[in-house]
């Protein structure tokens, strides 16, 4: 079949298009200039390559020679990867919710020529049914009122573009104080499924970042907070949202229960879950909380990681047009697994242990669970429980070496500057933590996640990043397209500040920094916050400003959290004061809304302090720094930061300006509230300053 003129790109969404019988364009000047000059409207598609409804309404509709002809004669068809556009993919889907109450993908909004939506929802059947019209049916709806009634048309692209803009325009949020944390913990708490873990009813999503805030008002003492946590974090672990095989996290599950998966996955998830699995471990000291987190890196460095170091979008949800396929399992497939790796023995404790049955619990095959502890496994099969997690580790490794041979789900390769640095944080932390004194196999883990990181952050800046020091925002076979956005810059400022923590080379601050002066000068809002886009990016019909945090934390969010950490390794007043004047903006709405704001009352925790800057003179490589350094990490220190270097004066590092060693010693200085403490030479010396 003949290719469209989205064969030319890059996404692997838009390929899956390119040979549809739609005579589809990608969005830019040609497909808008063909509108405005034979007066047609736009039927605009957008969706991601993991979107499972997605595939159903390209196979119902997109490939039905039918229903493109009806499109190819009335409209001009443009198709969006919201994940290389999610500023386009921002505005439409406002005007969407503004006219439907609610919002999906695939998401089908039919636009004037100059990009006024006028008519939109999401998913539509090849026929009538759920109360859905069918995609004929509105195609010619919508054609009609196009040649009939155009006052009518213009009437409500007026009225949805002043809904679209009405919806950036947020007053002013208040104060940010203690308070709006605490009504914050209070708001989490009443709607907080105390049975199940997480928030709200099915599906179900993770909420890593409501998560992350819990954790840090646990470090203040409150313990209803550790509560929600650990019960949220144990039955996600425990469930079938958890690939209990591979490792990982799919998108969100489809009941209340984290039982049945949506079996896409998701990169962004899997880097804010692991990160908050590891938090959680360096706050409680639980060993399981630990074990998610790597095996959840582990399964991004194996299936995620693409051949140059960066780190895929995603994987799809369906294999070879069914969904879940790879994953789900029946006793038969799970003794053959066994067997041919020599463990035919033990399929009654694994099957007891990942609750596979001859009955299933999903569509008659078994999506692994941790249905039975592991106390509980010893007894009822007579072995001591460490015999039983040795056995279940031998046997996850042969299931996966059985899955692996199963048809895999579509991997999206294309590299997305922000999901990177999202994944790169968490890599960069695991790192941090592992490569401290611990055992030999935690110092291993800790090197290889420092290599991952390391080869990360130099190819992301050596592909992303423009000649003028900005991003762009997707990389993909040779080619970097699309504009950076805001959440691009933030996020993997905030990877690259968390690599200099971690490795101490000031090549990452130094990126950090520069990427964050970008953000002050291309993307700041007058009226306090930042743009989603830059000042010289394409014209839309709304320059768009998101402030809710999603599946990803918002731009402003993750900007107002990278500002306040480079405000304080800087001195420099102009990062903190751009931080709390973006802060003002939801200030007391956060706390009232706690699971759509989740990261900016995460950087509100971290604004509200105390926070401790501490300086070490030394050689990072020099046990006596190293000793040090571990005491600065004794525990979950959320509100804190660290820099080192042996020489202060040569340091791009403002923090370490005028320090250092103490009779010749490696040294450390602890300020908090602009208050220094004498410096200490002793790791015993460091931790009761920073306990004081």
């Amino acid at each position: 079949m003949r290719a469209n003129r989205l064969a030319g790109e890059t996404s692997p969404y838009l390929l899956q298009h390119a040979h549809n019988p739609v005579d589809w364009y990608p969005w830019g000047p040609e497909a808008l200039e063909r509108a405005r000059a034979e007066d047609r409207p736009i039927f605009l598609s957008i969706g991601y390559a993991a979107c499972h409804w997605c595939h159903v309404m390209e196979r119902e509709s997109f490939e039905d020679p039918a229903t493109a002809a009806l499109l190819n004669e009335r409209f001009v068809a443009i198709k969006v990867d919201r994940e290389e556009r999610p500023d386009l993919d921002a505005v439409y889907m406002d005007a969407v919710v503004a006219m439907t109450g609610s919002g999906g993908w695939p998401m089908s909004v039919f636009l004037t020529p100059d990009g006024r939506p006028f008519y939109g929802g999401s998913y539509f059947p090849n026929e009538p049914r759920h109360g859905l019209p069918s995609f004929t049916d509105v195609l010619d709806g919508v054609a009609a009122a196009w040649r009939d009634r155009r006052a009518e048309v213009d009437d409500a692209a007026s009225r949805l573009t002043d809904a679209v803009r009405g919806a950036l325009r947020v007053a002013a949020g208040g104060a940010v104080d203690r308070t709006v944390l605490d009504a914050a913990v209070d708001s989490l708490e009443a709607s907080f499924d105390a049975a199940n873990g997480g928030w709200g009813a099915a599906p179900k999503f993770p909420q890593a970042m409501a998560i992350e805030l819990l954790l840090r008002r646990a470090v203040a003492g409150d313990a209803r907070a550790l509560a929600m946590a650990r019960r949220s974090l144990d039955r996600m672990a425990e469930g079938g949202i958890r690939d209990q095989v591979g490792g990982g996290f799919v998108r969100y599950s489809t009941d209340a229960t984290w039982l049945v998966p949506h079996f896409e996955k998701m990169l962004y998830d899997n880097a804010l879950l692991a990160r908050t699995y590891l938090h959680a471990h360096e706050l409680t000291g639980d060993r399981g909380y630990l074990d998610v987190a790597t095996t959840t890196l582990d399964f991004v460095a194996r299936e995620m990681t693409l051949p140059d170091g960066l780190f895929a979008a995603s994987l799809d949800a369906d294999t070879a047009g069914k969904e879940g396929a790879t994953y789900v399992w029946t006793v038969s497939q799970v003794r053959d697994a066994l067997a041919g790796a020599g463990l035919a023995g033990d399929e009654v404790l694994v099957c007891d242990a990942f609750g596979v049955t001859e009955q299933g619990n999903w569509e008659g095959r078994t999506i692994p669970v941790r249905a039975v502890p592991e106390a509980t496994l010893a007894v009822r099969h007579g072995l001591a429980t460490g015999e039983v997690g040795r056995r279940l580790r031998i046997a996850r490794a042969a299931l996966l070496a059985a899955r692996a041979r199963r048809p895999q789900p579509a991997r999206d390769d294309k590299a997305l500057a922000g999901w990177n640095g999202l994944m790169l944080a968490a890599f960069a932390d695991a790192a941090l933590w592992l490569g401290r004194s611990w055992d030999a196999a935690s110092a291993a883990a800790g090197a290889r996640y420092r290599s991952l990181a390391e080869r990360a952050a130099a190819r992301l800046l050596e592909t992303h990043l423009d000649g003028d020091g900005r991003l762009r925002r997707s990389w993909k076979g040779g080619r970097a397209v699309h504009a950076g956005t805001l959440e691009d810059h933030a996020a993997l400022a905030d990877g690259l500040l968390a690599l200099h923590e971690a490795t101490q080379d000031e090549r990452w601050f130094v990126a950090a920094r520069a990427l964050v002066d970008v953000i002050l000068e291309r993307f700041t809002d007058p009226a306090g916050g930042f743009f989603d886009t830059p000042d010289d990016g394409e014209a839309l019909v709304v320059r768009p400003k998101g402030l809710q945090d999603n599946a990803i934390p918002s731009g402003n969010a993750l900007a107002a959290t990278v500002l306040l950490r480079l405000g304080t390794l800087t001195g420099d007043a102009t990062y903190a004061g751009a931080a709390e004047r973006t802060l003002a903006i939801v200030g007391a709405t956060a706390g009232r809304h706690p699971t759509a704001f989740a990261q900016w009352l995460v950087a509100m925790d971290f604004a509200l302090g105390p926070v401790d800057e501490i300086a070490i003179v030394g050689d990072p490589a020099d046990p006596a720094v190293a000793r040090l350094v571990d005491a600065a990490y004794r525990g979950y220190r959320p509100r804190q930061v660290v820099a080192v270097a042996p020489d202060p004066a040569a340091s791009a590092v403002p923090l370490l300006q005028g320090r250092f060693a103490l009779r010749g010693r490696p040294t450390a200085f602890v300020c908090r509230n602009f208050a220094c403490r004498q410096p200490v030479t002793e790791p015993e010396a460091l931790a009761a300053l920073l306990a004081g």
